[in-house]
């Protein structure tokens, strides 16, 4: 299956089948995996110029956890916790750099200061400014599925690419490009773990709808549910998943282990390329 370009806001990424890397940096006090590890300027820096030496395309950045029971917090919080990480990043790193947040404020202040991509894990459905603000910005975008509640009894996939074709419909008539734009499936977001294999499994219906695809299964709690293990224990278990959507087409992983990530995802691509 052909990888997509992705182009995140001024700067196309991929060609030539390569899968990228997201690396993830979590400036919060509470994110499920490594809440309050890179919640000083410092450490966020050093974390985040780690990352791309290790090869990671894209350095994503949260200051708000949306682990499962997480605390909402202002959009003045997040913008507090980002600006000072990148007003330090400024012309220290050469991957664009996303924000992962679902309110407009948060996005338009990091956008200022030099975020190229939006990272919304509600598809734009909570907020409706960020979809004109990308367009009118230039940013690129991440559409992510997500539910409320988790219900056994649906059809996950026919959800998701319903959610996901309102979401992409709502980007696309603001003036977002389609090349701008990635769909997620939301892995570990309102599903069962049945219905999280079958959403990762089913990545070539999404990829119909016409976008790249993003897929972030990094730790997470699915794992545990397979084989007991601590979030800290969950690297394999990881690379396995991500290998298995870049082998149905996934044109991003979004990870905590760079270094680890890329040397599996480098293999992964040979492996689509036969």
């Amino acid at each position: 299956m052909t990888q997509k370009d992705f182009d995140t806001g001024g700067r196309r990424l991929g060609g030539h089948g390569r899968s990228l890397v997201m690396g993830i940096l979590n400036v919060t006090p509470d994110s499920f995996s490594d809440g309050g590890r890179f919640n000083e300027v410092e450490r966020a820096v050093a974390q985040a110029l780690r990352m791309a030496e290790e090869g990671a395309d894209i350095i994503d950045i949260g200051a708000e956890s949306t682990r499962p029971g997480h605390e909402p917090v202002s959009a003045a919080t997040e913008i507090a916790r980002l600006s000072p990480v990148l007003e330090a990043l400024r012309g220290r790193i050469n991957c664009p750099i996303s924000v992962d947040t679902m309110k407009a404020p948060v996005a338009e202040a990091a956008l200022r200061i030099g975020a190229t991509i939006i990272n919304d894990v509600w598809a734009f459905s909570r907020d409706p400014r960020l979809a004109p603000l990308a367009a009118e910005q230039g940013a690129a975008i991440v559409l992510m599925h997500n539910r409320e509640t988790i219900d056994p009894t649906i059809d996950i996939v026919e959800d998701m690419l319903r959610f996901l074709y309102t979401a992409l419909k709502r980007a696309l008539d603001a003036g977002v490009p389609q090349e701008k734009i990635t769909l997620d499936p939301g892995i570990g977001f309102g599903k069962t773990l049945e219905q999280n294999l079958e959403a990762l499994i089913s990545i070539s219906k999404l990829k119909e709808l016409g976008c790249a695809v993003l897929v972030g299964a990094s730790r997470k709690s699915m794992i545990g549910k397979i084989i007991p293990s601590e979030t800290d224990e969950r690297l394999p278990g990881t690379i396995a998943l991500h290998t298995a959507a870049i082998l149905k087409g996934a044109d991003v992983i979004r990870v905590h282990d760079v270094k680890e990530a890329v040397q599996a995802s480098r293999v992964a691509d040979r492996l689509r390329g036969l």
